[in-house]
């Protein structure tokens, strides 16, 4: 991952402490491009929703109906995305980010003045045009935007800025619905007003794209291919070849899939289930968009400013159980004489309804954030940009789905509570189906539950477990959910190495085998598995993992730093071998000692673990100390053993 730069107005480094995610705003590498993506988004939807509105409402246009004036507006937005998202991802790898942005918003200029003659002159075709236009703006600033986090965040800051962009996003999307419909109902001169608001905010976004700093390109040699479709299908067979990048991918546009139908069937929702007009409508949409900017702030600070993508399941699970429950919310409510906003906040059983909405929401920036920050920390810098553009192409194609899917169930006389219902009971199948193809989401969300739930998890020093490139974790041995713990303080996945009688035991037996961890049976009791489990072990690091052993060889029985056994030596040397000086990162578990999962129980002479439940009750504090990396030349089990002991303290 490329090295993030100092910030050069506050001389701070990132990720240091005290540094949160809204310190970015302060900071010149994120600022100006956060206000810059602000004033883009707030531009596109105040531009549409004043369209929508004038010819939906003040105008009678024989060859557009006003029935389907939304959708047509929709449709030339999107269309770019499918036509460019390829292109665009081209350019974003190739050109200086800086420069492409201040281009694209330069373009935005010329097409909001084209714009504003249209709303002043009442030309339709024109500002059809112009939402095309500003789809194809949308297209090329979008693969720059998720490109250019991870040349100016750390790791560390990624989730965090990401959550950042999300949350301004939505914000914009809100604000700019509300100020389109407001300026746009002005008596005589609202299009007027609206055409000067567009080139006000196009102008605001040139002057913040200025002060972006330099992002030199990350495919600078890169040959353009001009040809949309055979790059598209290349850039989809380029994301493909990650798994876990590209069900990622996938993840991103199910949830654009979902967030389409609620969205789309807001107003048909307000008006002929809750009875409500357009200020409900309007209210279901600041709660929808509150929720996933709230939700994806909260990403930082639930994930220990790494990028957890155990938060995933999480909003899966989040964003099921508050659609299904929406529509149990519904389903007793009265038919009512249409109801203004006030009438509407004083029903006691409309409370849950937003409720549900808030959560869901909510819930869905939990699970989008993470996806993103995942994306961006495991593609190949240089190619980064194309792979945001296939995603773009993704979610443009899953949203154009979903307005089919809705409008079919629709015809087959569904009705939109239903919808709810039927949307929930499909993202927890996709989501069920998405973590099995990529155990990792699954597995840090155990990890996650783990540090969270059942303790309360330290970690000190976390900075020193690399974030790419090989390298072996060595830690002690107190407890059966050592390895789990070691798990939810990485951002990357580990393979560990573990006593083959763990993988007996039903439950965490089959987490391990989800983790792909590697067995070792004792030299004296089988050879040859003793020496192929050393051999994965080295073929790991060869493919650039990490791989975490426990040196004891197994679970201390009394508490105490047992003896250090060679085999960490013996997978350096392989490693040397093979010409890999690998980095030895040493770890200490705190504090677990006692714990439910630890063998301090004694019966019939034997310590044994897992008999008493909740032993030390919920949340007791656990910590896990990580120092600075070893050069492996010179290590001896005694000299790591020692600095193992040391972290103990």
């Amino acid at each position: 991952m490329t090295t993030a730069t100092l910030s050069p107005d506050t001389g701070a480094a990132p990720g240091a402490p005290g540094h949160n995610q809204f310190a970015l705003l302060k900071q010149r590498r994120f600022a100006p491009f956060f206000w810059t993506q602000f004033l883009g988004a707030a531009n596109d939807n105040l531009f549409k929703f004043a369209f929508t509105v004038l010819v939906t409402y003040q105008l009678q246009i024989g060859w557009l109906p006003a029935s389907l004036a939304g959708l047509v507006i929709g449709a030339l937005f999107i269309l770019p995305f499918l036509l460019f998202s390829a292109t665009s991802g081209q350019l974003a790898d190739k050109l200086d980010k800086r420069s492409l942005m201040v281009f694209v918003k330069r373009l935005e200029i010329g097409i909001m003045a084209l714009a504003a003659w249209g709303f002043f002159g009442q030309h339709i075709a024109v500002l059809l045009a112009c939402t095309f236009l500003m789809g194809l703006h949308s297209t090329l600033f979008g693969p720059v935007k998720f490109a250019y986090l991870p040349q100016h965040l750390s790791e560390r800051e990624l989730t965090g800025g990401n959550g950042m962009v999300e949350m301004g996003t939505f914000v914009a999307i809100l604000l700019g619905n509300v100020a389109g419909g407001l300026i746009i109902a002005v008596p005589e001169i609202g299009a007027h007003h609206v055409g000067f608001a567009c080139v006000g905010l196009a102008l605001l976004g040139r002057f913040a794209s200025h002060h972006v700093p330099p992002t030199p390109a990350t495919d600078p040699a890169l040959v353009i291919n001009w040809n949309p479709v055979s790059e598209t299908w290349r850039n989809l067979k380029l994301a493909q070849g990650n798994t876990v990048v590209f069900r990622s991918v996938l993840g991103i546009s199910w949830m654009w899939f979902f967030g389409a139908v609620f969205l789309s069937l807001f107003p048909a929702f307000a008006r002929d289930v809750l009875h409500g007009n357009e200020q409900v409508a309007s209210l279901l949409l600041v709660v929808f968009s509150v929720g996933i900017g709230v939700g994806s702030l909260l990403c930082e600070a639930l994930s220990r400013r790494h990028v957890e993508i155990g938060l995933v399941p999480l909003g899966a699970i989040g964003m099921s159980v508050f659609a299904i429950d929406l529509y149990f919310a519904t389903r007793g409510l009265p038919s009512v004489e249409v109801m203004a906003l006030g009438a509407f906040l004083s029903q006691p059983a409309h409370a849950r309804v937003l409720i549900d909405l808030a959560l869901l929401s909510l819930f869905a920036g939990l699970y989008s954030v993470p996806m993103y920050a995942l994306i961006q920390m495991r593609c190949r810098p240089t190619h980064r940009a194309r792979i945001i553009a296939a995603n773009n192409i993704l979610n443009a194609l899953f949203m154009i789905a979903s307005a089919l899917v809705a409008g079919a169930l629709l015809q087959m006389g569904f009705t939109i509570p239903q919808m709810f219902l039927v949307v929930g009971l499909a993202n927890a199948a996709v989501a069920f189906y998405i973590f099995m193809l990529v155990p990792e989401y699954l597995l840090r969300f155990v990890a996650w539950v783990a540090s969270r739930l059942v303790y309360r998890f330290r970690v000190s020093g976390d900075e020193s477990i690399p974030t790419d490139g090989p390298a072996v974790l060595v830690c002690n041995h107190v407890s059966f959910v050592d390895a789990v713990l070691i798990m939810a303080a990485s951002p990357r996945p580990i393979r560990f190495l573990m006593d083959h009688r763990i993988f007996r035991q039903p439950l965490l037996g089959g987490l391990f085998r989800l983790a792909k961890a590697i067995p070792v049976a004792p030299q004296s009791e089988d050879p040859g598995a003793y020496d192929a489990a050393f051999e994965r072990a080295a073929q790991a690091l060869r493919e650039g993992e990490l791989v975490a052993i426990f040196p004891e060889g197994g679970i201390t029985r009394d508490g105490q730093l047992q003896a250090f056994r060679g085999g960490v030596i013996k997978i350096l040397e392989r490693a040397r071998a093979d010409g890999l000086e690998v980095p030895v990162i040493p770890m200490g578990l705190t504090n677990l000692w006692g714990s439910f999962f630890s063998r301090i129980e004694e019966r019939r002479g034997e310590r044994v673990a897992m008999v008493r439940p909740l032993r030390r009750g919920l949340f007791n504090r656990v910590g896990l100390n990580v120092g600075a990396p070893l050069a492996a030349p010179g290590l001896t089990p005694d000299g790591l053993r020692e600095r193992v002991a040391a972290l103990l303290v």
